[in-house]
């Protein structure tokens, strides 16, 4: 019966030991969970990704940062400008994808993408409809850089006379955002009715859609979920992101999709902005317990053309390059002189940062960051950041230019940030422990082998030990008394 026990034992702990390794090497479990995990990866009606997709869960907040002009009429006459940082001003950002039609047999998915934003008092520094900002006259400056050397220059003058406008104008942060009536645009529209007489940096961008999108459903290639293939009609193969914040894409070959490594690069678009931007691995995170990889934008990013030919398309017009940090994106505004860069010239030249009195470049507070879990590729936590700035310049047929220095002159920076609400911080938790159990299996099993193992050797050794102390006692000297 012994013997029984002892080779029931051995053969018990063999075999687990044997079937743990065969697992490990195998992958098995962790194939299934992979399986599974790109099996749900599809946009299809009724699925909880689908949901998700539809109307995204986390609160997405858009903070605005406004850089007051304290000296104006000595920044006309040649002086250095000295700027204070006032914000944040937040807004809410409620975003749906409506008018949802599945294409293609369900490989691809058309959709709407309204934003409505919501003032949240609470995490604003005042109300932005009271609180006045000193800042560039981006209307005034837009018509003097048009009229420059062309038969409007003196009616353009004129105007801007008659109209009392100057280089700079004090509005209030909502009048700056979403629009008002400008009174130099109002008399412009009536000689060319194609100039808007309203002007805004967000203007109408509330409750509006950027465009229709078409992106891939997932379910020929699960690397492809959410993958952007056109945009208002356009063929956009090279520069895309899924607008929900919950799951961002890569592109050319560098898909960023569940079960992400270190090696990815990603892609994010701002239709905002007319820009794509990548990101890379930078370190390791935990956010609300979640493990994730974190991912910033290279310096590469912001180079200048030298560094980055890839930049050379922000050369405009051609040839005419920019130092690290700034980007022309001038085209995509009607030719208004706009620049992005990353808050207070973070990453940039070091020029742009001595030409302003006020900026204090930090990464904590100024980079762009995803975090993101590797196994489900849901974004945990993201800001985006960018800073909107205008060029300006001495332009003599304008008396309003004065002898201003030519520099680039910060208006305000964004901070667009989501952080996984608490319902979908647990719903994730509970993921992941399930997985973290099934991928534990062939651990477990090879522990229980180790455990039966050790018991086997016990009971092999016990009959030995006994007979050891038997033949000790045999061996001892009698003890005789007197």
């Amino acid at each position: 019966m012994r013997k029984l026990c002892l080779g029931t034992v051995g053969v018990l702990s063999m075999t687990l030991l044997i079937a743990s390794v065969a697992l490990l090497v195998a992958r098995v479990l962790q194939k299934a969970v992979e399986l599974q995990v790109r099996q749900q990866t599809v946009l299809k009606n009724g699925t909880e990704f689908f949901e998700m997709w539809e109307e995204p869960p986390p609160p997405v907040y858009m903070q605005f940062y406004f850089f007051n002009l304290t000296n104006p009429l000595e920044v006309v006459q040649g002086e250095p400008p000295i700027v204070r940082q006032v914000g944040p001003y937040t807004y809410r950002e409620h975003r749906l994808h409506v008018n949802v039609h599945f294409l293609d047999n369900g490989t691809k998915v058309s959709s709407l993408n309204p934003k409505t934003y919501f003032f949240e008092p609470e995490m604003s520094v005042g109300d932005p409809e009271a609180h006045l900002i000193r800042t560039i006259n981006m209307p005034a400056l837009v018509a003097m850089n048009m009229a420059t050397a062309t038969p409007m220059r003196l009616p353009a003058e004129i105007l801007l006379i008659l109209f009392d406008e100057n280089l700079f104008t004090t509005r209030t942060v909502h009048e700056l955002l979403w629009g008002y009536t400008d009174k130099l645009l109002s008399a412009l529209h009536k000689f060319r009715p194609s100039i808007d007489p309203d002007f805004g940096f967000f203007k109408k961008m509330n409750g509006s859609d950027d465009g229709e999108y078409v992106v891939l459903s997932g379910e020929k290639n699960y690397l492809d979920f959410t993958k952007i293939v056109k945009w208002r009609g356009k063929d956009s193969l090279d520069w895309w992101t899924s607008p929900t914040c919950n799951m961002i894409n890569g592109t050319d070959g560098d898909t960023f999709h569940p079960l992400i490594d270190t090696g990815e690069t990603i892609y994010v678009f701002s239709s905002d902005f007319c820009r794509s931007m990548y990101l890379t691995f930078q370190k390791y995170v935990t956010v609300e317990g979640i493990s994730a990889y974190r991912f910033s934008p290279p310096e590469t990013l912001f180079a200048n053309a030298s560094v980055n030919p890839d930049n050379a398309g922000f050369c405009v017009p051609a040839g005419n390059c920019l130092g690290a940090g700034l980007l022309n994106i001038s085209a995509c505004n009607q030719g208004a002189p706009i620049f992005l860069s990353p808050p207070h010239f973070y990453l940039s030249d070091d020029k742009y940062v001595q030409d302003i009195d006020g900026m204090h470049p930090n990464q904590e507070e100024h980079e762009t960051y995803v975090d993101i879990n590797p196994l489900t590729g849901v974004l945990v936590r993201a800001a985006r950041r960018l800073q909107i700035n205008t060029y300006v310049e001495k332009l003599p047929d304008f008396i309003q230019t004065g002898n201003i220095k030519t520099m680039f002159l910060p208006v305000f920076y964004i901070n667009e940030s989501v952080v996984l609400d608490k319902a979908s911080v647990a719903k994730l938790k509970t993921v992941l422990l399930e997985t973290a159990v099934m991928t534990s299996v062939p651990y477990i099993i090879m522990a229980l082998g180790i455990l039966f193992g050790a018991l086997f050797v016990a009971l092999v050794c016990k009959p030995f030990r006994a007979r050891e102390e038997a033949s000790e006692d045999e061996r001892a000297p009698l003890i005789r008394t007197s």
